[in-house]
C-alpha cells in the first residue's frame, strides 16, 4: 500500500473522533492510553503491557515512517487509540487486516463504531481492497459489536486459536467485502 491522493486520510473526521497520522509528539497521550491491562488484554502480545515510554517511542518511529497504514485516533486533541491496516501478500494482495484499539476511558461511547464505520469503506476504496477483515477474541464481545454495527459480517470461528495471558480462546473472524458493499448501495 502506498499513499496517493485518494487516501481516506491524512485526516478523517468521524464525528466523535478524528483519524490522522501519528506524530512523534503523541508520545505522552499514547502511553497514557495504551498503558492499561484492560486495553492490552484484547490485543496481540506485540502490544505490550505495561506500555512504557520506550514502547511508545519505538511504535511512533515505525508509525510515522509508515503513515499510510497506521493512524492515531484523536479525541480532544490527544491520541487515545489507533487504527491500522495490515495488507495481505501474494494471493491475498486484495485483502487487509484491520486493527484497532482505544483507551479505556473512551469505551462505551460509540467511538470505535463511528471510527470503523467511517474508515473501513474509505480504506477499501483507497487501497483497492476487495476484503477487509478483523479478528476478535471470544472474551471481547464489545469489539464484536463494534464490527457488526460497522457493517462487518461474522464469517466464522477459529476454535482454540489463540492463547492470551494463559487462556485458550476462540477467535471470531469478521469481514467487509467490496461486492457486498456494492450490492447494499
Amino acid at each position: 500500500m502506498s499513499s496517493d491522493a485518494s487516501l481516506p486520510l491524512p485526516r478523517l473526521d468521524c464525528g466523535v473522533a478524528v483519524l490522522r497520522p501519528w506524530r512523534l509528539d503523541d508520545l505522552d497521550s499514547l502511553v497514557a492510553s495504551a498503558n492499561d491491562a484492560s486495553v492490552s488484554r484484547s490485543l496481540r502480545d506485540r502490544f505490550p503491557y505495561p506500555y512504557t515510554g520506550d514502547d511508545g517511542r519505538a511504535w511512533l518511529t515505525r508509525a510515522v515512517d509508515d503513515s499510510d497504514r497506521a493512524w492515531a485516533l484523536q479525541i480532544d486533541g490527544a491520541a487515545v487509540g489507533g487504527v491500522s491496516l495490515h495488507p495481505g501478500a501474494d494471493v491475498h494482495r486484495h485483502s487487509a487486516e484491520l486493527g484497532y484499539w482505544l483507551g479505556q476511558r473512551h469505551w462505551g461511547r460509540g467511538v470505535m463504531t463511528a471510527v470503523i464505520g467511517a474508515f473501513a469503506p474509505r480504506a477499501m476504496e483507497a487501497f483497492r481492497l476487495h476484503r477487509l477483515y478483523a479478528t476478535v477474541y471470544e472474551n471481547n464481545p464489545a469489539s464484536a459489536r463494534v464490527l457488526e454495527k460497522a457493517s462487518f459480517t461474522r464469517e466464522g470461528v477459529q476454535k482454540s486459536a489463540v492463547v492470551k495471558r494463559g487462556e485458550l480462546l476462540d477467535l471470531y473472524v469478521y469481514a467487509m467485502v467490496r461486492r457486498e458493499l456494492a450490492e447494499g448501495a
